[in-house]
C-alpha cells in the first residue's frame, strides 16, 4: 500500500509504526531536510539585502567604455562654445540631455552675469620713429583638410576677456614671464618700464597675474606671446606643429581671462541671480577703480608675432634665460627701438550663464552630498580643456545609471554639475556656491573636479586637499594604468614627487569650495600640462585628442574610473573615508617653513605650533572639517598654505614697519585660531 503524500515543509513526520516503516520514514525525513535546505536557501536569496557596495563598486570599474566618452567628446566639440553665446546653451542643452536620458531628475540653473567680449583689436609694429609701421593680423591660421576650418570661422578674434578699453602707441620693454622680479631685474639695469608696453612671454604666471604686474611697474599695456621654446613646433624640426605633431602652430594663440578675481565681477563675494530678476551690482565706475580689473590695454598674440616684436627691439641683451630656442634671434630688453600702436575696445555686457546639473538621492543620507563637477564652456572648441573631463563625467553617470537598474542606490546623495562661464572667472561655480553657501558648509561631504581628463602621457596627476590622499591612493590601486596595463594609476602616480599636490589657488572650479566653504576637494588629470601646448587656442579640437591627447581614449576611461570610484566610496561607505592624521603633519611642516623664513622676526609662532598639536591630538576622531587653503595675494594660481602668513611676512619683510609686523603676528593669531576651531569640531568638544 503506497503511503500517503506527505507535505515537505511538515516539520514532524509520523513515527513509524515497524523498522521497514523506520527506514522508510527515515529517507522520507532526509529528503524533507533537503527540500528544507534547497527551500530556506533560495528563501534566504529572495530576502537578503543586496550586494554590499563594494561588490557594486567592483562591478562600476567594469563598465568603462572608450566609445561613449569619444562619442560624448565628438559632439561636444562641435563647434566653439565661449560662455553666453548660442553654441554654449546648446552644449548645456546637450549634457542636461545626456543626463535626462539616465533617468535622473536634473536642472538647469541660469544667472545674470558680467562676461566680456572683444569688439576691436588692432596690433602694429614700427622699427622706429618716423618709420612705416607693420600691421599684424592677429589671426590663428587653421591647415589644408581642416575638418574643423568652417567651424573656426565662429571661434571670438584672439583677446583677454576684462582687459581695460584703450589706444596706446610707445615703445616695447620685454619683461621674460612677468614676475615682480623681472620688473625689479629691469629696475636694477635702468629699465624704465612706465608709459611703455611691456612684452612678455607664457611661463609660469597665468595671464592675469602678468598684467597685474605689468599694470604695478608701471606699464601702459601688456602683450604676451607663446614662445616657440616653450610651446611651438615648425614644419621640419624635431617638434612638430600640429596637425603634423602635438605642438602649437607658429600663429597659435593662448587666449585667457585677465580678470583678478572669482565669480562675477559685478557681485563680488554674493551671488548673481536669474537673468530676469533684480540683484544689487558694483556701478560700472566702481568695476573700472577695481583692483580686481586689470585697467590697461592687453592682447595675447602668437610666437611668430613675438618673434617680430623682438627681432625689432634694441637695448641691452637680455639674461640667458630670458632668451629663447634654437634659431631664435637674440632677445633684447629695449626700451625701444621698436614702438607699438596698439588698441584694445571692449564689450564687457551682462550675459546668461547655464548651470546643468543631475542628482542622485541618498537613501539613508540623502541629506548629505557628494559633489563631483566640471565646467563645460571654452575658449574654442574645447576639446582638451574642459570637454576631455565632461566627456569623462559623463561616462561616469552612464555606468552609474547601470548601477542603479542593478540595484545599487547610494547612501549619500550624488550631485553631478557641468559648470558654466568657467574660463572667465570661474563663475558658475563660484555664483552657485556663494548663493547655497550655508547648506554646502553644512551638508557636503566633498567636491571633486576634473577640469581636463587628459594631457597626453605621464600616468595620473591629482591634487587635493590632505584629507583624501589616502582615498586616491586606494582607488588608484583598483584601476590599471591606459599606457601600461601591467601596473595601476597608483604604481604611475607614486614616482612623482610629491605624488598628490594641493589644490589651492584660483586654478578651477575647486576653488569656491575650497575657499569660500571649507569642502574637502580634489583635481586630477592623466599626464603633465607639458604636453598639452595647444591649451586655450584654436588647435584644442578633437582631432589633437585623437591623434595626441587620448588616442584609444583608453585615458578618458581610466581618470573616469577613479574619479567616480571615490565618488562612490564617498557616497556608500558607512564611515566618511578621510584621514586627517597627515593634515596636521603636513601643517606642522608648513609651519616650520614659515619659521625658518622668519628667524629673525619680531613675532612668535607658539600659538600656531600649539593650534597643530592640537588638530593631531584630534585626528582621530575625524567627523569635518575647515580649510585654510587659499591663494597667495602674490600669485593668484600658485599653489599656498599658510596664505596669510606667506603674503603678511612677505610684505613685512619689505616695509619692516612695526605696523606690517603686528599684521603678521595677527595672522599668525588667525591661523592659529582656524585650526583650533578645526581641532574642537574633530574632537566634538565644547569649550
Amino acid at each position: 500500500m503506497a503511503g500517503s503524500k506527505q507535505d515537505p515543509l511538515l516539520l514532524h513526520p509520523p513515527a513509524p509504526t515497524a523498522p521497514n516503516g523506520w527506514r522508510a520514514g527515515r529517507r522520507r525525513f532526509l529528503a524533507f531536510l533537503v527540500a528544507a535546505a534547497a527551500f530556506l536557501a533560495s528563501y534566504h536569496l529572495l530576502l537578503a539585502p543586496p550586494p554590499a557596495a563594494s561588490r557594486y563598486h567592483a562591478l562600476f570599474l567594469t563598465l568603462g567604455s572608450n566609445s561613449t566618452a569619444s562619442a560624448h567628446l565628438r559632439a561636444l566639440t562641435l563647434r566653439p562654445h565661449v560662455a553666453g553665446t548660442e553654441a554654449n546653451a546648446a552644449a548645456a542643452e546637450y549634457v542636461r540631455t545626456a543626463l535626462a536620458s539616465l533617468s535622473f531628475p536634473t536642472r538647469v540653473v541660469p544667472y545674470s552675469v558680467l562676461l566680456s567680449y572683444p569688439i576691436h583689436r588692432s596690433l602694429s609694429l614700427s622699427a622706429g620713429p618716423g618709420l612705416a609701421s607693420r600691421p599684424f593680423p592677429l589671426v590663428q591660421e587653421t591647415y589644408p583638410g581642416d575638418p574643423y576650418a568652417e567651424a573656426a570661422a565662429e571661434v571670438i578674434p584672439t583677446y583677454f576677456s576684462y582687459s581695460g578699453s584703450g589706444s596706446v602707441a610707445a615703445e616695447v620693454v620685454y619683461a621674460n614671464n612677468g614676475h615682480n622680479e623681472d620688473y625689479a631685474y629691469l629696475a636694477a639695469r635702468g629699465v624704465n618700464v612706465t608709459g611703455k608696453v611691456a612684452l612678455m612671454r607664457y611661463g609660469d604666471l597665468h595671464c592675469e597675474d602678468m598684467v597685474r604686474n605689468a599694470r604695478a611697474a608701471g606699464a601702459a599695456a601688456a602683450i604676451v606671446y607663446t614662445d616657440a621654446k616653450d610651446f611651438g613646433g615648425s614644419k621640419g624640426g624635431k617638434r612638430k606643429a600640429f596637425p603634423d605633431g602635438r605642438w602649437l602652430p607658429p600663429t597659435g594663440v593662448q587666449v585667457g581671462s585677465v580678470y583678478y578675481g572669482n565669480g562675477d565681477p559685478t557681485t563680488p563675494l554674493w551671488p548673481s541671480c536669474a537673468p530676469c530678476d533684480d540683484c544689487e551690482r558694483l556701478t560700472k565706475e566702481e568695476l573700472d577703480g577695481s583692483e580686481a580689473m586689470p585697467g590697461i590695454p592687453a592682447l595675447p598674440v602668437s610666437a611668430r608675432d613675438g618673434e617680430t616684436i623682438l627681432k625689432a627691439m634694441g637695448g641691452d641683451v637680455a639674461p640667458a634665460k630670458w632668451q629663447g630656442g634654437e634659431g631664435a634671434p637674440v632677445y633684447r630688453l629695449g626700451p625701444g627701438p621698436a614702438v607699438l600702436n596698439f588698441t584694445y575696445i571692449g564689450n564687457d555686457t551682462l550675459a546668461t550663464i547655464e548651470n546643468v546639473f543631475a542628482v542622485i538621492e541618498g537613501k539613508e543620507e540623502p541629506d548629505r552630498y557628494v559633489i563631483i563637477g566640471n565646467h563645460r564652456d571654452a575658449w574654442t572648441f574645447g576639446a582638451v580643456d574642459p570637454n576631455s573631463g565632461t566627456a569623462a563625467m559623463l561616462e561616469i553617470a552612464e555606468r552609474l545609471a547601470k548601477l542603479q537598474k542593478r540595484g545599487w542606490r547610494p547612501r549619500r546623495t550624488i550631485i553631478i554639475c557641468s559648470w558654466d562661464a568657467e574660463e572667465f572667472a570661474l563663475i558658475g561655480s563660484t555664483e552657485w556656491a556663494e548663493e547655497n553657501m550655508d547648506l554646502l558648509g553644512s551638508r557636503a561631504i566633498a567636491y571633486l573636479n576634473v577640469d581636463i581628463s587628459i594631457f597626453g602621457p605621464g600616468g595620473l596627476m591629482p591634487r587635493a586637499t590632505p584629507q583624501l590622499d589616502e582615498l586616491i591612493k586606494e582607488a588608484s590601486k583598483m584601476v590599471p594604468d591606459p599606457d601600461e596595463p601591467s601596473q595601476t594609476l597608483y604604481d604611475s602616480m607614486m614616482p612623482h614627487h610629491p605624488p598628490i599636490t594641493r589644490v589651492a589657488g584660483a586654478g578651477t572650479d575647486f576653488a569656491a569650495f575650497v575657499q569660500h566653504i571649507g569642502v574637502p576637494s580634489l583635481d586630477m588629470s592623466y599626464g603633465l600640462f607639458e604636453e598639452y601646448p595647444v591649451y586655450h587656442s584654436l588647435y584644442d579640437d578633437y582631432v589633437w585628442v585623437e591623434r595626441f591627447g587620448d588616442p584609444l581614449f583608453h585615458r578618458h576611461v581610466a581618470v573616469a574610473s577613479v574619479w567616480g570610484l571615490i565618488a562612490l566610496k564617498l557616497a556608500d561607505d558607512e564611515i566618511i573615508p578621510f584621514n586627517y592624521v597627515s593634515y596636521a603633519s603636513e601643517l606642522e611642516e608648513y609651519a616650520k617653513d614659515a619659521v625658518d623664513n622668519c628667524k629673525e622676526c619680531p613675532v612668535s609662532f607658539s600659538p600656531l605650533h600649539k593650534s597643530i598639536r592640537q588638530l593631531e591630538n584630534a585626528a582621530t576622531k575625524i567627523h569635518q572639517e575647515k580649510k585654510i587653503y587659499a591663494s597667495s595675494d602674490q600669485d593668484d594660481w600658485g599653489t599656498k598654505a599658510l596664505p596669510g602668513i606667506v603674503s603678511a611676512m612677505d610684505k613685512a619683510k619689505k616695509s619692516n614697519t612695526t605696523e606690517s609686523w603686528r599684521f603678521l603676528q595677527h595672522e599668525i593669531y588667525r591661523v592659529a585660531r582656524a585650526v583650533s576651531k578645526a581641532s574642537a569640531v574633530l574632537d566634538g568638544r565644547l569649550t
